[in-house]
């Protein structure tokens, strides 16, 4: 079941937006986060008397395509580099060799400094493995055309966190390679006490020394779950760890072991939230044996897990009502502490902290600091700029509460004015994206595609779906480097240009299983 929106009271919103005006169509961490992927790209070495102190140019195909490949019945495209290809291009069944489909390019564009020519095969669809060839360019790198084509992707991408979790072990059944037995198992000290013990074992490493933050861990969270309420029926309960099989999807059952970790991580007299459990010692040492300190109660950390518990609770209240209200009591604890210490208004966390504590309880306290965020005249242009706000105004609209018709009226109208915005920039490309600056930079991308996927669940718009796809090939492989930045298993990928791949990056990997639920 979707939780968004009420369908009753989307129509009463968008009937104020009308009236209000036109409505358009959709159109960091206190831890050092180190990628765990190879970073030396591959060297060539020639024999006899030629230096070989050198590393051999890549060639590249001409033919760029998503290296995963298409689903059976979504949009397919390719992209030529240059603009003088002449006739036709030719998709080649790698099973028999045969041409199975012949096409024409339709349209020329500037990437950069690189001009491009692009073609759609979208009315092919026999599942297959193939790759796309011109006399001029030759071959491009393999894809596959199937209609399940993402499951093994989404699957991967979430079990990352369980890969990633810690004091405990893993077993070679579940984690493969990755197997190994509990870690950081001993008490941890505060480092502002070295006297004092807590036991702060379990919740996610988020680099390679072993790290676990609060407040990341928290955002992360956070982003797993609305990835959850956005598309809970793309998130099974089979995906292979240990608690598959219980009748709780794997998403939630991944987030509540970050739960546990937490919920010990609070100062049980302030309701405060400990920063962060680093681990220590000489680097000589193995990294899941040193020992751990716990950093002071930081705010931001608290605020942070005011809002994510909040939003957990309420979900997870079907599955297990007692642990549910024990996460919504510590988030109310977390959200009275943040107030005794700071001023709402000192972080606009406050906002999206009230408004999930008010979607799961209907408390006026938090009515309160909402009202006190939206009577600020900057509050729109927030919306467009701070996360916080954004996803505190989403929720806003989405609770069974009473709320502002007119306030929702207006949120809803700037959803889809983002949504609209994004969707034109992206239609206006090449690649059908709004390329990051950097290569492999995907944190804008990624944000976009959140905004994106929010507004097409609330009214589902077949071109936002087909925008999602566009930037799911891109990050395939679909680019100007022919990098697939999100698996390690095809033909040229992140570890070959000596990039790091997005699910190494536990922020990342959340907002990519977001976008990825909405493709499924």
């Amino acid at each position: 079941m979707k939780h968004f929106l009420r369908a009753d009271r989307l129509s009463e919103y968008l009937a104020v937006a009308i009236l209000l005006g036109s409505v358009a169509g959709c159109g960091a961490s206190s831890v050092e986060e180190k990628s765990e992927a190879p970073v030396a790209a591959p060297v060539n070495i020639v024999s006899g008397d030629i230096s070989t102190d050198y590393e051999s140019p890549v060639q590249l195909p001409g033919t760029l395509v998503d290296q995963l490949g298409f689903k059976t019945d979504s949009d397919k495209m390719v992209i030529f580099k240059g603009t003088d290809l002449e006739g036709d291009f030719f998709v080649k069944n790698l099973d028999t060799g045969d041409v199975v489909y012949t096409g024409q390019v339709q349209s020329y564009g500037r990437s950069g400094d690189e001009e491009y020519c692009a073609a759609r095969f979208t009315e092919f669809k026999e599942p297959g493995r193939y790759c796309i060839y011109t006399d001029t360019l030759g071959e491009s790198y393999s894809f596959t055309i199937k209609e399940d084509l993402y499951d093994e992707l989404l699957s991967s991408a979430c079990k990352r966190y369980y890969i990633n979790r810690c004091g405990t072990s893993l077993s070679e059944e579940n984690a493969g390679k990755n197997a190994h037995s509990a870690c950081h198992t001993a008490m941890a000290h505060l480092k502002e006490d070295s006297q004092t013990e807590l036991d702060v074992t379990g919740g996610w490493h988020m680099d390679s020394q072993g790290d676990r933050d609060a407040a990341l861990g928290s955002r992360i969270a956070e982003e797993l779950l609305i990835a959850y309420e956005l598309n809970p029926e793309s998130y099974t309960d089979d995906s292979g760890i240990p608690e598959s099989g219980n009748g709780v999807p794997d998403i939630l059952d991944e987030i509540r072991y970050e739960v546990d970790w937490l919920l010990k991580m609070q100062d049980p007299k302030t309701g405060g939230e400990y920063g962060a459990a680093l681990t220590t010692g000489s680097e000589d040492e193995d990294v899941f044996a040193r020992p751990v300190v716990v950093t002071p109660v930081s705010m931001e950390a608290t605020i942070s897990f005011a809002s994510m518990m909040a939003r957990f609770s309420y979900f997870y209240q079907k599955y297990d009502p007692s642990y549910a209200t024990t996460c919504l009591r510590a988030a109310d604890k977390a959200f009275t502490c943040f107030l005794n210490n700071q001023k709402a208004e000192d972080s606009s966390g406050t906002f999206k902290a009230a408004a999930q504590l008010y979607r799961a309880t209907g408390s006026d306290t938090y009515v309160e600091v909402l009202d006190s965020f939206f009577a600020g005249k900057d509050f729109m242009d927030k919306f467009h700029e701070d996360e916080n706000i954004f996803l505190g105004a989403v929720t806003y609209i989405s609770t069974s509460q009473p709320v502002d018709m007119e306030r929702c009226s207006v949120i809803m109208k700037a959803l889809m004015k983002e949504a609209e915005d994004i969707a034109k920039e992206s239609s206006e490309e090449v690649f059908k994206v709004a390329e990051p600056e950097n290569p492999g930079d995907f944190e804008k991308m990624l944000d976009d595609m959140r905004c994106l996927s929010i507004t097409n669940h609330i009214i589902y718009n077949h071109e936002y779906t087909t925008i999602i796809e566009n930037h799911a090939h891109y990050m395939l492989g679909m680019n100007p480097e022919a990098v697939n930045y999100l698996t390690d298993d095809t033909e040229r990928t992140y570890a070959d240009a000596g990039r790091s791949g997005v699910m190494h990056d536990p922020q990342q990997d959340a907002l990519l299983i977001l976008m990825l639920g909405g493709v499924k």
